[in-house]
């Protein structure tokens, strides 16, 4: 069963820079390389820089006092086209570094889309049926696509930054031990400032992840197709739009008071450091006009400082944005660390083919999670080979529960559901899944080709089996999708070009096309199959039905009882337990809740 504290789950290790390091790893190898490689150059090159500028300049000096400045000037000139040479090479680097950087980053993020799309699907309907899912669902999207290459940068960073730090504390050491001190003193409150805003927004957002929700899906009622209608016919949309507006009102000015502080604990921290900067300039010029360094030495150790600082800030920087991408990282293992309450069995048994018993509910008793009071109370039922039973009641009486503990979509909290005598948690979940066909009442509507639409219900089939218009036919949709402007091939639906729109009993009639053509499914399950149809479709959708049954179970959840008096056997649920159980004249005959539902024509 999935509980909160699942939803909460608690970070066994503080940093898990490892996983963020793998996951690049997996997605980008050769990139990774590449970007380490470019890493080691870029940190030789600012040393053979800076010495080249104080080799110039001592250069210049002396040629000032030289009996022949030609011929001095010409070793500066060679050192001059060796700095230029640098130059170019630091360029070529820096390009390389940010096509790399980019390589790696596309490749990255789409390898995230799959680790997110495979535990999307990996995990429980259970959890799309929790808030507290949605949240965490929400925070691993905004952070997983690009957490992860941001890390690795960020390590790449640190270690280029690093190195280059070394060289020029390593120079300035030589000068007076004092350097290297203040220029750490120097770089920390910046850091400390950086570390303080990563942990505030951290929490910011975790806390304000359901308003961030209500606004995407506020955007998604103005913006999107579903909803267009009714937005202008009972006109929502000034309600939504000032709802919307005042949500993001809220955060923004949250965002923005988070960032003015942050922006003002970096002033402090600019103005300390640029103190720092010319207080060493002071020192240097104080030492080179006293004879104790050359004026090329002067400019070397004054650059030498400020590109230290610099290395120093970057380097402490990036660990502060790791730390920041460590913490909001934990949004994403937050997700990918849920596990699955519906699981395959450790030595599963194989399906039996063909059923001979059929499906037995034996005694199921089942609590949605989160909730206070069961659904299903004790229900029992069967459905045999080549049977017809329906599931008929008022609205939140337990049918459409059922029918996800069939499909092995939860389980039961108390009893079992067994095929041939065998509980379905025995079984392979994918194996099991594979024997049943579903078309439920919240029916899906892929905006893709006519015949992909259909052939979703059996991806096993080509794309030009004729399976898929024979199934179109039992489910009475053939000739009209025949009339679309390319036929099986035009896309259904108008977020596309080209698309064509059918309407509610038509998308209707699909869903049931693309139940029909799994021909290898041994049970048949209707969830309101006919809702949106009239009576004469509901007829011929039933005479193909009933010519795709042959020996196989079929459960249909209706309120319809002109669907319902097909069945061969019919339970009436009541408060998530059954009351009744019969064929319509017995129950008729009864008088009891079923003759009382047919008798006022529930529909």
């Amino acid at each position: 069963m999935v509980e909160a504290r699942t939803l909460r789950h608690k970070i066994r290790h503080t940093l898990r820079l490892d996983r963020a390091v793998r996951f690049v790893w997996r997605a980008a190898p050769g990139w990774t390389l590449a970007s380490l490689g470019l890493v080691l150059i870029q940190a030789v090159v600012p040393l053979l820089a800076l010495y080249l500028i104080k080799l110039i300049v001592d250069g210049v000096a002396a040629a000032l006092g030289s009996s022949d400045p030609g011929e001095a000037f010409g070793r500066v000139f060679v050192f001059i086209g060796l700095a230029a040479g640098v130059a170019v090479l630091n360029a070529l680097v820096q390009l390389g570094s940010s096509l790399v950087r980019e390589a790696q980053s596309l490749a990255v993020t789409d390898y995230m889309y799959r680790v997110l799309h495979a535990q999307s699907i990996r995990a429980d309907l259970a959890y799309y049926e929790n808030p507290s899912y949605f949240d965490t669902l929400h925070r691993a999207q905004m952070e997983g696509p690009y957490r992860p290459t941001s890390i690795v940068n960020g390590l790449v960073n640190v270690a280029r930054s690093g190195l280059s730090l070394a060289a020029m504390a390593g120079l300035l050491f030589s000068f007076h031990w004092i350097m290297a001190v203040v220029l750490v003193v120097a770089a920390l409150p910046g850091i400390g400032v950086k570390m303080l805003h990563a942990g505030r927004m951290y929490r910011w957002q975790r806390g304000r992840t359901q308003e961030q929700r209500k606004a995407s899906y506020l955007n998604w009622i103005l913006t999107g197709s579903a909803h267009a209608k009714e937005v202008r016919i009972f006109d929502l949309g000034g309600l939504f739009s000032d709802r919307f507006n005042g949500l993001r009102k809220l955060l923004r000015g949250e965002q923005l008071d988070i960032t003015r502080r942050r922006a003002l604990g970096e002033l402090g921290a600019q103005a300390a450091a640029t103190l720092a900067v010319f207080g060493a300039l002071a020192l240097i010029a104080f030492r080179a006009v006293h004879g104790a360094v050359t004026l090329g030495d002067m400019v070397m150790y004054f650059q030498a400082f400020q590109r230290g600082l610099s290395y120093l800030q970057e380097m402490l920087g990036g660990m502060a944005g790791l730390y920041e991408d460590n913490l909001f990282l934990r949004n994403l293992f937050e997700f990918l660390d849920l596990e699955p309450q519906v699981r395959d069995p450790g030595q599963p048994v194989p399906v039996p083919r063909p059923m001979k018993q059929g499906i037995a509910v034996d005694r199921v008793t089942f609590q949605y999670p989160g909730t206070e009071r069961p659904v299903l109370r004790d229900v029992s039922l069967r459905v045999e080979p080549g049977q017809v039973v329906a599931l008929v009641g008022e609205n939140g009486s337990g049918k459409t529960t059922l029918v996800k503990l069939l499909c092995r979509l939860y389980d039961p909290d108390q009893g079992a559901v067994r095929m041939d005598g065998m509980d379905l948690r025995g079984f392979r979940i994918h194996e099991l899944r594979r024997q049943f066909t579903v078309v439920f009442q919240d029916f899906v509507q892929y905006h893709m080709a006519a015949r992909e639409n259909i052939r979703l219900g059996n991806v096993d089939l080509a794309e030009d089996d004729g399976r898929t218009q024979q199934a179109a036919r039992r489910a009475g949709i053939h000739e009209r999708l025949e009339r679309l402007p390319k036929g099986y091939d035009t896309t259904l639906g108008r977020w596309f070009e080209e698309g064509e729109e059918l309407s509610v009993g038509e998308w209707q009639k699909v869903a049931l096309a693309r139940a029909f053509v799994r021909e290898d499914a041994q049970m048949i399950i209707l969830d309101e199959p006919t809702s949106s149809l009239d009576a004469r479709s509901e007829r011929e959708v039933f005479e193909g039905f009933r010519s795709l049954l042959g020996g196989r179970a079929a459960v249909i959840v209706s309120h319809r009882f002109s669907t319902v008096r097909l069945a061969d056997r019919i339970y009436v649920f009541e408060g998530g337990r059954i009351v009744e159980e019969g064929s319509h004249d017995e129950l008729v005959d009864l008088g009891g809740t079923y003759a009382s539902l047919y008798a006022a024509g529930v529909r």
